[in-house]
């Protein structure tokens, strides 16, 4: 940990995570994903299973005009065609302009020059959370030449500071996936030490991740829970989640679908008890 953070308690980012899966579940959150071709359905099966509304509309002059009546919206930039390019800039224009919260993927940037030039334009759009593995966060801050294809080469540790920049810079919170996955918003930081190893050996592990962040976002709007607090709540269920899928599996394929089941019996009342998370300060911030 930091010299420059202190602990604080998570309690009640843990306690959060329950009010906003048992609120996704009364009032379901209408999605929308721009994502890679390669995780469309997952993703897809994977908000379902959580209790939201899946749209996965990445059609020019559809996008922009569905992510003005969306709850959230994911940018997964993982299979960056040339219209869905086109439709995720029209789309996070119009989120902006409507208020709609929007998280970024910026799935294998850093040597490849298409992704790497979008993300960075779409970054300076201003998400309201970044999600991605540690080189890949290395890469968007200009700190690093990026990982192996999607995969990282690097710690979340040593992502730590670069993601604290990324989001005092760009106001945004930045989620770091990893064995404990982090959360900084420039000024707190949690660490949730929940999971299992299983969820890198399926496709869309990580990238579903982010399309439950901009659920949990959407359904934290109005509800006084900062942005920062609900990718950590998204986070916590879906480690939960896996690691009760990961506990009835006997290898990857029978994980995959259990995590479907997983999510759709997750219990509200219980996620608390379940946790590994701590949570830390910056000195300015509680000056």
């Amino acid at each position: 940990m930091s010299d420059r953070l202190r602990p604080s308690s998570a309690g009640p980012v843990a306690e959060a995570t329950g009010d906003l899966l048992r609120a996704l579940r009364e009032s379901p959150p209408l999605t929308q994903c721009i994502t890679n071709a390669v995780v469309t359905g997952f993703t897809a099966n994977v908000l379902l299973a959580l209790g939201a509304a899946p749209a996965m509309t990445d059609i020019v002059g559809e996008a922009g005009m569905f992510a003005g009546i969306a709850s959230g919206l994911l940018v997964n930039l993982g299979t960056p065609t040339p219209e869905q390019r086109a439709a995720s800039v029209e789309a996070v224009g119009a989120a902006r302009a409507a208020g709609t919260p929007w998280v970024l993927d910026p799935v294998a940037v850093g040597a490849l020059p298409v992704r790497t030039a979008l993300a960075r334009d779409l970054v300076a759009m201003r998400p309201t959370a970044v999600r991605g593995n540690a080189s890949e966060i290395l890469a968007l801050a200009g700190r690093g030449g990026g990982g192996r294809g999607v995969d990282a080469i690097d710690t979340t540790e040593a992502a730590a500071d670069a993601a604290a920049d990324l989001a005092r810079q760009h106001g945004c919170v930045v989620a770091v996936s990893g064995p404990v996955d982090l959360v900084v918003d420039g000024e707190q930081s949690i660490r949730i030490a929940n999971g299992d190893v299983l969820l890198t050996r399926v496709t869309g592990g990580g990238c579903a991740l982010g399309a439950v962040m901009a659920a949990f976002l959407g359904t934290a709007r109005g509800t006084g829970h900062t942005p920062a607090t609900a990718v950590a709540a998204a986070t916590l269920a879906y480690t939960i989640a896996a690691e009760d899928a990961a506990r009835e599996a006997s290898g990857p394929g029978s994980f995959a679908v259990g995590l479907l089941d997983a999510l759709a019996s997750l219990d509200p009342a219980s996620v608390a008890e379940r946790a590994h998370t701590t949570s830390a300060f910056a000195p300015e911030a509680t000056a």
